[in-house]
């Protein structure tokens, strides 16, 4: 199935690297303009450096996502350079994991504020052009954590049940004005982020116990279904979380 893109323009957060810059990477390739945010000027660079050596279109924006005036001040500037947002992929993410009773609380505020907070900064500044124009997506890359919950990430699962809560009232705020605000929650994918027990064959073993497919996803399976719920085929689909997760959280 080919999906209809438009000539959009989308941003994505955290696509420097793992599922952000497959997110990028894909939509890119289906001809939309992607501007690739991440912490590191070098990371989004290498992005979007990528994307247009590729023949895509792409620009680089370098913002810490945990700081609502630096999101407020580079959501102001994009608007002056583009002509619209069309599409916001929050997938910023860190982790700081920890049993609650060690957990510092700069170790919860640093997950909340990066993982929840910027979808809120992100979207306050980025949907009202949409919503005047009468056509948006945004999806939030949540976590099967934060529907299942997980044991030491009582910060990140709170976190990204909180995007899931956002998903489904934003959907409904802007549903009149043909916005559609969809979360994709994936399970075990292969980044840099899981490095360490999928390469750790006794925790790999410990973890696909729980996943019934008996193997851990790829950043593009992630990308393939956010750029789905991102194209015009997508149109009647709002306020729902796609677990992508080799069937662990059904």
């Amino acid at each position: 199935m080919s999906l209809t893109f438009n000539n959009r323009t989308a941003l994505v957060t955290g696509a420097g690297r793992g599922i952000g810059r497959a997110i990028a990477e894909t939509l890119a390739r289906h001809g939309v303009t992607v501007i690739c945010v991440s912490k590191s000027a070098d990371s989004c660079g290498a992005a979007a450096a990528a994307i247009t050596a590729a023949g895509g279109k792409a620009k680089a924006l370098a913002v810490d996502v945990a700081d609502g005036a630096a999101i407020a001040q580079a959501a102001e500037a994009l608007l002056a350079e583009f002509p619209a947002i069309d599409m916001l992929v929050n997938n910023a993410g860190i982790t700081r994991d920890g049993l609650l009773f060690r957990m510092s609380e700069a170790d919860w505020n640093d997950v909340i504020s990066t993982n929840l907070s910027s979808c809120y900064h992100w979207t306050k500044h980025l949907a009202r052009p949409m919503t005047r124009a009468r056509w948006g997506r945004i999806v939030n890359i949540t976590s099967v954590s934060g529907i299942m919950g997980n044991a030491g990430q009582a910060n990140y699962s709170a976190a990204k049940a909180g995007m899931i809560g956002l998903t489904k009232s934003l959907a409904r705020e802007f549903a009149g004005r043909n916005v559609t605000v969809n979360a994709v929650a994936p399970g075990f994918i292969k980044t840099d982020m899981t490095t360490d027990f999928v390469n750790n064959p006794e925790m790999a073993g410990k973890v696909l116990e729980a996943v019934p497919l008996k193997r851990f996803g790829e950043a593009a399976d992630i990308a393939n279904m956010t750029a789905y719920l991102c194209a015009e085929e997508a149109n009647y689909i709002t306020g729902q979380v796609f677990t992508v997760d080799g069937g662990m959280a059904m």
